[in-house]
Formats: structure tokens, sequence, C-alpha cells
């Protein structure tokens, strides 16, 4: 309960200064890509299958391992699904736009840049996170404001994918995607009430891809602001996609296109 109390008073403050990861795939992706790890807690008696990797790594990189039993395990976990294992780590480092540019050009590759426009939920989040890095995205950017942010639940779902991708927080959307049309990108939005189909519009080339919020999409703001506008047809009787299938629908045509 004081945990908790203290990292709102922080998150108030736009500080954090600890986090964690839970679930044994995250926690080997983020042994693997030689972050910082301030210490690992496992369950007692949990010493099998992937826990020994996790423990064998850890060992070599010198990574405090602390057993603790299963009651507080539970009141330390931040997921249901901890699989018995939790890294305490420094806070998320956010990177910026510029840095996501670099990455492209690091890569020798046009640039190819996500920018959800208010994702709440950090399931879709965790989930937009891991196709983005499959489809070797360069960089993803979230606002600050009314928008889950990257936490252990983030992590998880993103199967430790977050490690691995470039994430920009920023203060406001509009203004960024008026950085990226500067730094020479096209701006794709996905908007349901649009004329064009995803697959008849050209995504080569410099690259931007806008997100909407779950329930209320883009805003109009946002909308404007894009340079194109596609949507994914509807042949049921739903006539919406999760967040996170959306993205990797439109991503991947586009994946296809630049390929």
């Amino acid at each position: 309960m004081k945990k908790d109390i203290i990292n709102k008073k922080y998150e108030k403050e736009g500080k954090n200064f600890e986090d964690q990861v839970e679930g044994r795939n995250s926690v080997l992706e983020l042994l693997e890509s030689g972050k910082d790890i301030n210490k690992i807690f496992i369950t007692k008696g949990e010493k099998h299958g992937s826990i020994n990797k996790i423990i064998a790594i850890a060992k070599e990189k010198r990574v405090i391992v602390v057993e603790k039993d299963k009651r507080q395990m539970q009141e330390i976990a931040q997921t249901e699904n901890y699989q018995g294992v939790i890294a305490i780590v420094p806070p998320f480092e956010y990177c910026e736009i510029e840095d996501i540019l670099l990455e492209a050009k690091n890569r020798n590759e046009e640039p190819f840049v996500l920018i959800l426009d208010g994702i709440e939920d950090p399931h879709n989040l965790g989930s937009i996170i891991r196709t983005a890095e499959t489809a070797g995205v360069h960089g993803i950017i979230i606002p600050k404001r009314r928008a889950a942010s990257v936490n252990s639940t983030v992590n998880k779902v993103s199967a430790g994918a977050v490690e691995h991708m470039k994430i920009a927080r920023v203060t406001n959307i509009s203004e960024s995607i008026n950085q990226l049309k500067e730094a020479g990108l096209w701006i794709c939005g996905t908007d349901i009430n649009t004329n064009k189909y995803y697959y008849d519009q050209d995504l080569t080339g410099p690259l931007g891809i806008v997100i909407g919020n779950e329930g209320n999409g883009m805003s109009d703001k946002v909308r404007k602001n894009c340079d194109f506008l596609v949507k994914i047809p509807m042949k049921g009787k739903v006539t919406s996609l999760n967040a996170s299938v959306s993205t990797g629908i439109v991503v991947y045509e586009a994946v296809k296109q630049r390929n």
C-alpha cells in the first residue's frame, strides 16, 4: 500500500523511480537485452524449466536473485500471471522523436513510425508494441496524457518487445506529426469513415501510421493533420476491430508493399 501511494505521488509529478518486468519470457528478454536490472525475485520452489535459465543468466551478469514465498510474490506482482518471476528495474527510458528517425537512418531504411492517438488499454499497447517490433517499425509515439504508458503489464503482453522498441512519449501528438512531416514522412490515418481501403493506398516511402483511441478513434485535430486516411473493410455485423488487430493489418500491408 505504501509503495502504491509513493508511486502515485511520483506519477503525478511525471516521475517514477522504479518499475518491474513480470513473466518468464519478458524477464529473459530483459536479461538478454543487457539493460539495467536492480534485482530479480523468484518464487521459492520454482527452480525448474526457464526459471533455471533466468537464474543462470542473472548469475553470469551479476544480477541479484532473491527467493520469496508465494504470498510475498503476490503482494509484489502487478499482474496476475507473473509466472514466478519479477525483475525490478529502473523506469522505462523513453526516447525523443529524433532518436526514432536516427534508428531508421542507422538501419539505412525509410522511416516507418507508429503514432498512437490515445490508446488507453495497456494490453492493447503491449500487443501493438509486439507487432511493431516484429514488423520492423523504427519507433512508436504515444501521448503523455489520457493514454497507457509502458508498465509491467505492457512489457509482459509485448513478450519483451518493449526492450527492443524505441518509444517517444510526447505532450502533443499533432505537433509531433508536424515534426515527422518536416522530416519528410507521409502521415496515414486510420478512419472507418473514409472511402479508401488500406490495400489501395501506397504505403511505401517515409511513413507514419496513426492508430486512434479504442472507442473514439483519432481526434479531429489529428485526423485533419493526416495526409491521407484509410480503412479496413468490415463485412460482418460487428463494425469495429480491436486497436491492436487493426494495427497489425495496416502495418503488415505496409511491410508487404515496402518489401
